[in-house]
């Protein structure tokens, strides 16, 4: 297995102000010191930041970190890479100190979404502390959570996750969207060498912002709640109604980042020890109930 968990995820923005407000007092992020006026860092652990929101002409998602579990994965994860023809660019000495990771590489998936391949994450030192009283995000050796990312190319981005990043398969489904094809639109959900359901997956259907959503967890319905009754208060869009996903069984709602893209807040993801005894599942029905998705805003 290569990918063991989502390390971070770098963000493009006009609006650094925008992204602490949301980030503090809606997420319940902390800011991170290193913060300034051109990089705003946004803890949710004991990692020195998960979030890296990075000044810039755009609004748009920049890519995700994926974490290997050793020097030796990471770099067979990269042998396999160079071996399929997959372009890798080494990182520098300044990169990796920033990332707080002893190395990494970026390279593109099929669908030109940015990777950066990373190992050897470091520590912060100093205890997490929510602004606003969240007690824990559920990360660890699972990561911060999960990224879903758009393709127009399904079966090749599949692929590439599985076979050269050593992902495995979760669950798949056809969404349906009003207006969308009959058929509806294919989604992969795919696991790391950790617990978590999934911590990559891709969808057919394009993301103007370069990220359809991104995932945190915390560890219960009250938390999530009091997340939904804060993002309500501060007047930010609420994609999706509070509702639990089939696949996964999280509890959870969707609100819209200043970026654009959506960010999952939710509790009671499935989590799974031995994924060899694990049956990959086709999903007809995406959600047990609730989920009302609102596209405006």
């Amino acid at each position: 297995m290569g990918v063991r968990s989502l390390a971070y995820i770098r963000v493009e923005s006009r609006d650094l102000e925008a992204w602490r407000r949301f980030g503090e007092q809606v997420v319940g992020a902390a800011v991170a010191p290193g913060s300034d006026d051109d990089v705003l860092l946004l803890r949710l652990d004991g990692r020195p930041w998960r979030f890296r929101i990075e000044k810039g002409d755009q609004d748009r998602y920049l890519c995700a970190g994926l974490e290997c579990p050793s020097e030796a994965e990471w770099q067979q994860a990269i042998d396999r890479l160079r071996g399929a023809g997959v372009a890798v660019a080494e990182g520098d000495t300044e990169g990796a100190r920033l990332r707080h990771v002893r190395g990494y590489v970026t390279l593109d998936d099929p669908a030109g979404n940015m990777i950066e391949l990373v190992w050897g994450n470091i520590v912060a030192g100093t205890p997490f502390v929510s602004p606003v009283g969240v007690p824990a995000f559920i990360t660890g050796e699972m990561g911060f959570g999960h990224v879903v990312l758009p393709t127009t190319c399904y079966d090749a981005t599949r692929s590439f996750y599985k076979d050269l990043l050593g992902f495995g398969d979760s669950d798949e489904m056809r969404v349906h969207f009003p207006g969308g094809p009959e058929q509806g639109l294919g989604m992969s959900f795919m696991h790391a060498a950790g617990p978590r359901h999934h911590t990559v997956a891709v969808g057919e259907f394009p993301a103007p912002t370069g990220l359809i959503h991104t995932m945190v967890e915390v560890p219960t319905i009250d938390d999530v709640g009091m997340a939904l009754d804060r993002a309500v208060a501060a007047g930010v869009h609420i994609s999706s109604s509070l509702g639990r996903h089939t696949n996964d069984k999280m509890i959870s709602f969707y609100m819209r980042s200043p970026t654009g893209f959506d960010i999952e807040f939710g509790c009671g993801g499935e989590q799974t020890d031995d994924w060899t005894k694990v049956t990959p599942t086709f999903t007809i029905k995406e959600d047990l109930w609730g989920h009302k998705w609102d596209f405006g805003g």
